[in-house]
């Protein structure tokens, strides 16, 4: 419920029409922490799967999404987030191959265990994409937010599976 009246909310204030456009998996994978603690050993491996629905571009170059995910995160424990965001995507060919790199972010609430007492808490993040019109990897950094974190890049695996 508090999910669905988030993106109700994210959806007006962008005001963006409700076009057609693409769904795609997402398959959470990998996490690359930046910073050690002696003793501590994370969990780089956050097998997770989630969803993407990427609307029609705005002026061609604008592309608002919606996201919803669950994987395990760098102490094993299950996450999950549900938010929103805008890219702005660059379109180039690799040879014969079309490809886009989106730049962003994306704003969502969470839950995680050992974090805001397993409370839903908001937050907003960079958001990157790299790929072809059907597969692409999704990057995002977090930074040290909590003196028991530290900052990563986290990994997605976004398979397009087509327009919706």
């Amino acid at each position: 419920m508090i999910i669905t009246l988030f993106m109700m909310c994210f959806l007006g204030l962008f005001g963006v029409p409700a076009n057609a456009g693409e769904m795609s998996v997402l398959l959470n994978g990998k996490a690359i922490h930046l910073d050690s603690q002696p003793g501590i050993h994370y969990n780089e491996n956050n097998w997770g799967l989630g969803v993407q629905y990427d609307m029609a571009p705005v002026e061609e170059t604008l592309v608002p999404f919606f996201t919803a995910s669950g994987f395990k995160d760098s102490n094993k424990n299950m996450s999950y987030y549900a938010g929103g965001g805008l890219l702005h995507r660059s379109q180039f060919d690799w040879g014969k191959t079309p490809m886009h790199f989106d730049a962003g972010a994306i704003v969502f609430l969470m839950k995680r265990k050992g974090f805001q007492e397993n409370h839903l808490f908001p937050g907003i993040l960079p958001a990157f994409s790299l790929g072809t019109p059907r597969v692409a990897v999704n990057m995002t950094f977090i930074p040290k937010i909590d003196p028991k974190m530290v900052p990563l890049l986290f990994f997605q695996l976004k398979i397009t599976l087509g327009d919706f």
